[in-house]
């Protein structure tokens, strides 16, 4: 516990923090002000919402010291999956890659196409956070997660390739933005992927639109306040508004992932990472519902207002999280390797190692049963 003393001191020092900082609060809303006026409302349009997502790594270890098992599996909102594979972090990052092709040099997976689209035959060379396995050095798992991120985006664009009934929105989980691609490849994959809608519309008279919608964001969780105080999307009605890339660029330590084609054509630096237009939206009709932070299509977004009307009609029977995409949210029900199907899945990694102890097998069904944590007990 604080002494009563202490906490005095401490609420003197924060308010002389928060009077020497006033005028950050200050910049921040005349920054966001103007965005007040472009404020728009959104029109609902009916239009077949689908969400792809991969499984979240930190609930899908099946872990056992020493072993790590991560499990890469990415499904859509109608229970579709796609990829279902177990990765390590010790796993040979060249067998890795040679997994992803057929004997005959052909891609095998949807990895594989996206490696074959690109002219790359290794994972190294498709990400440069992806390095061979140093025998002998530790392994960090970080480059699983950047593996996961290439299967999704591989996912996408191979989806992109099936025919389309209707006309479709596809929702991806987080926003149009990827720093784990080497060089320009991220660049040139977004216009693979710009050519296969286009090729959608040629062959079959379909219009197929991408967007993101993420969590959280850095640009909104510094505005927040501005916005509150400014009255920035506090409408009786669902609404959107532009973010200009020079307020990204402001709340981005990196502003090069704020950095779209629009900005790089004004003389900057060429555009590496980003793959869409941000809007700020509020599918609520109350004042003081969430706004969540949406990536348009770049090349789709003069098609904003019908994109968000689309994403307005899902999004109004989101549930358990009101007013945020039910396709999304189905698509994370699915994904999910919970309870039965979790506990079947970690009873692999026992009987793996139970068959490659052999005649001292015995001896892990002894160690399941000790206490893996007895200082545990002390919270009891």
């Amino acid at each position: 516990m604080i002494d009563p003393s202490t906490q005095a001191q401490l609420k003197t020092a924060i308010a002389e923090c928060i009077q020497m900082d006033q005028g950050i609060l200050d910049a921040l809303r005349q920054e966001i002000r103007p965005l007040r006026n472009q404020t728009r409302r959104i029109q609902p349009r009916a239009t077949t919402s689908i969400s792809l997502v991969g499984t979240d790594g930190g609930n899908n270890q099946l872990q056992f010291d020493p072993f790590l098992i991560q499990l890469i599996r990415v499904v859509d909102s109608s229970n579709n999956e796609y990829c279902l594979e177990a990765v390590s972090p010790t796993t040979p990052v060249n067998l890795l890659s040679h997994r992803q092709f057929n004997e005959d040099g052909s891609p095998m997976t949807a990895l594989g196409e996206v490696m074959a689209f690109l002219g790359v035959e290794s994972l190294s060379k498709l990400s440069h956070m992806i390095r061979p396995n140093e025998m002998g050095r530790p392994v960090s798992p970080s480059w699983v997660q950047v593996y996961r991120e290439l299967v999704e985006w591989a996912i996408l664009f191979s989806i992109l390739k099936k025919d389309f009934g209707t006309d479709t929105l596809i929702i991806c989980d987080g926003l149009l933005r990827s720093k784990v691609f080497a060089s320009d490849l991220f660049q040139r994959l977004l216009q693979g992927i710009k050519r296969r809608i286009e090729d959608q519309f040629v062959r079959n008279r379909r219009k197929v639109y991408l967007a993101g919608v993420a969590k959280h964001s850095k640009v909104l969780a510094r505005y927040r306040l501005a916005m509150a105080l400014e009255g920035v999307l506090q409408t009786d009605y669902p609404a959107y508004v532009e973010v200009p890339r020079e307020i990204e660029e402001q709340a981005y330590v990196w502003s090069e992932f704020a950095r779209g084609d629009d900005r790089a054509g004004e003389g900057g630096e060429i555009n590496k990472f980003v793959g869409g237009k941000m809007f700020l939206v509020k599918f609520g009709a109350h004042r003081r519902d969430p706004v969540w932070p949406v990536d348009v299509f770049t090349a789709q977004k003069n098609d904003a207002q019908l994109i968000l009307g689309s994403m307005l009609a899902d999004a109004i029977n989101g549930f358990p999280v009101a007013h945020y995409p039910r396709c999304l949210q189905k698509a994370h029900e699915n994904a999910a390797l919970v309870d039965f199907d979790f506990d079947i899945l970690q009873d692999h990694i026992y009987e793996g190692i139970r068959g490659s102890l052999g005649a001292q097998s015995h001896t892990l069904d002894v160690f399941q049963l000790q206490d893996a944590d007895p200082a545990a007990r002390r919270y009891g």
